[in-house]
């Protein structure tokens, strides 16, 4: 197994890539054919699952674009059966301590230095090297998305095994008391500690989109795995544009 976008990040390359939610095969298919990085199958806050996630990635089969899951929760079992569908990497949610850190890396590692059970089915089928390569192909994502989190970042991004950190705008906002709005100010200090933290222990950095601020603004500052929205809102935007490009003037 070769993890392009794992090396990516570490050579400091830019990535973006979308959240995917829709459960027919023609979104990544098609999309796939973009010059995407990367493609997130959200199982946190859609109706994927290991089995539509997988649909969705044979199509994207012939394609340079990285697989990337985001578990429901961060639970060993949730983890290996999504690497298990040809993952290459899990993006674990609400990770706000160094425990739970290092219990996501175990998860997603084989003995000795996890826990993930044997039973590769697809993605070894794929590889015949998986095996042998897994372990350090395998992209580990911690969701740094609570007030808690951000306390702890320091802690959380000093666990070995931690490729790179998103940050998750909108439940941090809640968290801090400020649902639906990343840009107040303090949420915007703490988007800043939790960079900060990651530029100390070298690890890139995702955030969705904007998170409150331009999009420009976090590219300039250096952030790495950069979504640029979710199906979803992709085609509810062109549609929208369509029919605003419709609309004739009044006489």
């Amino acid at each position: 197994m070769i993890n392009a976008l794992k090396r990516d990040l570490k050579n400091g390359k830019q990535t973006f890539g979308i959240w995917v939610t829709i459960s027919h095969s023609d979104v990544t298919e098609f999309l796939s054919r973009l010059p995407f990085d990367w493609f997130l199958f959200d199982q946190e806050h859609s109706p994927l699952d290991d089995q539509l996630s997988q649909q969705l990635m044979q199509a994207m089969g012939g394609t340079s674009v990285t697989p990337l899951v985001r578990v429901a929760w961060n639970d060993p079992v949730l983890i290996k059966k999504a690497l298990d569908t040809g993952a290459h990497g899990i993006i674990v949610p609400y990770v706000n301590s160094r425990e739970d850190a290092e219990a996501a890396v175990r998860a997603c590692l084989y003995p000795p230095q996890g826990i993930r059970g044997f039973g590769p089915r697809r993605a070894a089928v794929l590889d015949p090297d998986y095996v042998r390569t897994a372990n350090e192909e395998i992209f580990v994502m911690v969701q740094i998305e609570t007030e808690e989190a951000v306390n702890n970042v320091d802690e959380i991004l000093s666990v070995q095994g931690v490729d790179a950190f998103f940050l998750g705008p909108f439940d941090l906002a809640a968290s801090m008391g400020s649902i639906g709005d990343p840009s107040h100010p303090r949420v915007q200090d703490a988007i800043q500690k939790v960079r900060d933290s990651g530029r100390r222990h070298g690890l890139p950095g995702g955030i969705w989109m904007g998170a409150g601020a331009p999009l420009e603004q976090r590219i300039r500052e250096g952030w790495q795995f950069i979504c640029l929205g979710m199906d979803v809102s992709l085609l509810m935007d062109g549609a929208s544009a369509a029919l605003a490009s419709a609309k004739l003037p009044e006489a």
